[in-house]
């Protein structure tokens, strides 16, 4: 395999910023590309703001910020940012359509060495592979929001892919200071969504049957179990509690969980009404400015007080 030197990350929006910002970080250099020049203008300044954000936390040197920023250039020409990749991150919207179309028009461009990546979170990596005539440099790289802060990739193979593909991106990866984690067997939504998944049609279903509120439940969630679960995952805390009392709390309550294939219904209802959360300003909560910027700095503050994993700066 040829040694990563060029980067291009295509799609400039909520998450491809942040990944390439993190090759940069690294040293790496990175065409950021996107159809609208106005959405690279935004994107550099989100870049901009992270770094500084980053460094007066600690996490990163001030000296880093520069360096940083000069390597990293966008363009609005695909065959431009591409031509001499050897390593391609695509993290445009999650339309398979779209994709297949990109895949096809990245095979076409990129040179014969270069490594597809898909930073999907739902599409199987077989699905892009045969838009291509190199399935064997295909794969997922699944990156999770903000792709700065936390260090999970899930690295998703298909049958075609070449081991040499996924050794160079899982090393790839731990280079920059990830935390990849190989998924052996490709199947819709990987493992961290199909958990999430889990999780809020389970949510619903309380809702739904009147257990509780939405902003009660999201406070047991909160102040119970989920800050165990950002120290330890779920078999270390099953084993920590002991499988014999699992065994038996999964008697009682497996029976009652809900098992429904369907989208739920109040969830269909927020999507028909356009109540569909922050970016409408409403759902099961109001989201006017003063909240959604005491929502988004409490979750920037808190995954900060615990990216001590990913310091860049040792």
């Amino acid at each position: 395999m040829k040694p990563i030197e060029y980067i291009a990350v295509i799609g400039a929006g909520l998450m491809g910023h942040g990944i390439a910002q993190e090759f940069a970080i690294a040293g790496f250099s990175v065409c950021l590309y996107d159809v609208k020049e106005e959405t690279l203008q935004q994107a550099t300044q989100r870049i901009q703001g992270n770094l500084k954000l980053l460094s007066a936390q600690g996490l990163i040197p001030e000296a880093v910020i520069e360096p940083a920023i000069s390597h990293v250039r966008t363009s609005t020409n695909l065959e431009e940012a591409v031509h001499n990749a050897d390593y391609v991150v695509e993290a445009v919207t999650e339309d398979l359509p779209l994709k297949l179309r990109l895949f096809a028009e990245l095979d076409r461009l990129c040179p014969e060495h270069t490594i597809l990546a898909s930073n999907t979170s739902t599409f199987m990596p077989s699905l892009l592979a045969d838009a291509t005539q190199r399935p064997d440099r295909v794969l997922v790289a699944h990156y999770f929001n903000p792709p700065y802060l936390l260090p999970l990739v899930e690295v998703v193979s298909c049958p075609q892919t070449s081991p040499e593909t996924k050794e160079t991106t899982l090393n790839l990866l731990r280079q920059i200071g990830k935390h990849p984690v190989e998924i052996h067997k490709e199947c819709p939504g990987f493992v961290a969504n199909r958990l999430q998944t889990a999780l809020v049609r389970e949510a619903f279903a309380i809702v739904q049957e009147g257990i509780a509120s939405p902003q009660e439940l999201d406070a047991v969630v909160r102040n119970g179990f989920g800050r165990r679960l950002a120290i330890a995952g779920p078999f270390e805390i099953g084993e920590a509690a002991g499988w014999d009392l699992w065994r038996a709390v999964a008697e009682q309550i497996l029976p009652t969980l809900s098992n429904n294939r369907e989208i739920p219904e109040a969830l269909e209802k927020l999507v028909e009404t356009g109540a569909v959360g922050i970016k409408s300003g409403q759902g099961f909560y109001t989201w006017g400015s003063e909240e959604t910027l005491s929502f988004r700095q409490r979750m920037a503050h808190g995954l900060l007080e615990m990216s001590g994993w990913g310091k860049k700066s040792e």
